[in-house]
């Protein structure tokens, strides 16, 4: 394929195109240069800003366009109706968070999504889309943004367009520590605080996984949404499997979730991948259905693989590099005593 790739640097668009190019595609990136420009000498780099500054993909054609850093409806809806004479294919990443609630298991493509209202929407695009990530609402409001990028993108290419509602995107170059933390915290072995039910479920893709069959996706000119993560695990096996992978001496301290909770231990961030259960709306936040894209030819590597190849990646960071989730290890000692105390007390 001729292929666009807009941004292509950071994360999943650099895997996509690191594959794009071991495949023999021909690859475009657009972007503003910022962030890592020096990769992929081997590609054509387009500099330009999508917000406003499009004119460097005037009169090109290309294959399939995927649009890896699409956030603000009124910027995906400018970039698909430039496209739209230029691409047969359009892929869309966006995210399950788009989803109103997920408070039952199994939730697909045909679920309803989160809304925004118009005085919100106003607000969100009177930013520029460098700015919308920071603002205070952003969080808040980041899946049902998304929710409405899917439709501007198919309003400009009815027909052409492919939604990946990604699920937590993991693996080498993950900065977010969401899932690095794991693998990190369990390799250095002894007791290792864990949250809650071993059974709770969590769902995550291996970047390269996702990667891959985008690539596939764009080829065959799949159309339509698709939920595109793992498939469901309980969090107990995910650190056997990370034991495993590491060869390490952990051990699984499991603390009751009330009691982390009242400790003000902070869910998802501070522990990551665990949801507090007492969240109806997010309580299968990690249990989507995925039928739908594993279907499509969705597939997935050995989970050691992504263990053991984050880790690598994870080792080669400063020492002194500023983790944005997990918890630090002093405090973890110190809710590992209060635990233990607490459950010596209790008998």
């Amino acid at each position: 394929m001729k292929l666009l790739v807009l941004g292509g640097t950071k994360f999943l668009g650099r895997h996509l195109v690191e594959l794009a190019l071991a495949g023999g595609h021909e690859v475009t990136l657009f972007n503003r240069g910022r962030l890592n420009p020096e990769l992929f000498p081997e590609a054509e780099h387009l500099r330009g800003d999508r917000d406003g500054g499009l004119d460097a993909l005037k009169g090109r054609r290309w294959d399939a366009v995927v649009d890896t850093c699409g956030f603000s409806p009124r910027v995906v809806s400018d970039s698909a109706r430039r496209l739209a004479d230029a691409s047969e294919h359009y892929t869309f990443v966006s995210s399950v968070s788009v989803y109103k609630d997920t408070s039952v298991p199994g939730v697909d493509e045909g679920h309803p999504v989160g809304t925004v209202t118009d005085e919100e929407l106003r607000e969100a695009e009177a930013l520029p889309q460098s700015e919308l990530t920071g603002a205070p609402f952003f969080g808040e409001r980041y899946g049902p943004l998304k929710a409405l990028c899917e439709r501007a993108a198919e309003d400009a290419m009815p027909g052409r367009v492919l939604g990946v509602r990604a699920g937590l995107i993991v693996g080498p170059h993950d900065y977010s520590d969401r899932f690095t933390y794991w693998p990190r915290r369990v390799s250095e072995g002894g007791d290792v605080l864990a949250p809650g039910d071993p059974e709770r479920a969590v769902q995550f893709i291996d970047v390269r996984d996702l990667a891959a069959w985008i690539l596939h996706a764009a080829g065959r000119r799949v159309t339509g949404t698709f939920n595109a993560t793992g498939y469901p695990l309980a969090f107990g096996r995910f650190l056997e499997e990370c034991r495993a992978a590491t060869e390490s001496d952990a051990r699984f301290i499991w603390a009751g979730e009330k009691f982390l909770l009242e400790a003000g231990v902070q869910p998802w961030m501070e522990v990551p991948l665990w949801l507090d259960s007492a969240d109806e709306v997010n309580r299968y936040f990690q249990e989507v259905s995925v039928e739908r894209a594993v279907a499509a030819g969705l597939s997935f590597g050995p989970l050691a693989e992504t263990v053991r190849d984050t880790l690598a990646w994870d080792l080669t960071r400063p020492a002194d590099t500023e983790r944005r989730a997990g918890l630090a290890r002093e405090r973890e000692r110190e809710v590992l005593a209060a635990w233990q105390a607490s459950a010596a007390a209790s008998g």
